[in-house]
């Protein structure tokens, strides 16, 4: 991730607030669900929950990209995109590591999706990670 400045307090709060809901959802799941399960029940589970809070989403949303004006062959998948701005890639792994960052922080770029959620159901205390692309500079931000 590049470094630079921090996303300024209000901006922050406003996209804390704009993933506040989806967030409660996967923390639902997790709960419900419990550790230690293949990614798909979790995805399949989430599915779910965000259909009964009525929040907007794509379940496996995918997108191509183009290199000089013309659609590359290969498309990508991200396991969700929810409301307008956010893509929510779902992990049953140990641990979150550089490889699941760097694949949503593609996805991002790739996409211009403003919002990334990494969220790992497998451990016992659920783990998840929120950025920010600025797509003037192409910079990722935790928040």
């Amino acid at each position: 991730m590049k470094s630079g400045n921090p996303i300024d307090l209000t901006f922050g709060d406003q996209l804390k607030q704009y993933v506040y809901d989806i967030l409660g959802c996967c923390q639902r799941v997790h709960q419900g669900m419990g550790p230690f399960l293949n990614e798909y029940m979790y995805q399949d589970a989430l599915e779910i929950e965000l259909s009964e809070q009525k929040i907007p989403f794509v379940k496996e949303y995918t997108f191509c990209v183009h290199y000089h004006g013309k659609p590359i062959k290969h498309t990508h998948r991200v396991d969700f995109k929810v409301k307008e701005y956010a893509f929510l890639e779902c992990k049953a792994v140990e641990k979150l590591g550089n490889e699941e960052r760097q694949q949503l922080w593609s996805y991002m770029r790739l996409s211009k999706t403003r919002i990334g959620i990494l969220y790992n159901f497998a451990p016992i205390k659920d783990q998840c990670e929120k950025y920010y692309l600025d797509i003037d500079s192409q910079r990722i931000i935790a928040f």
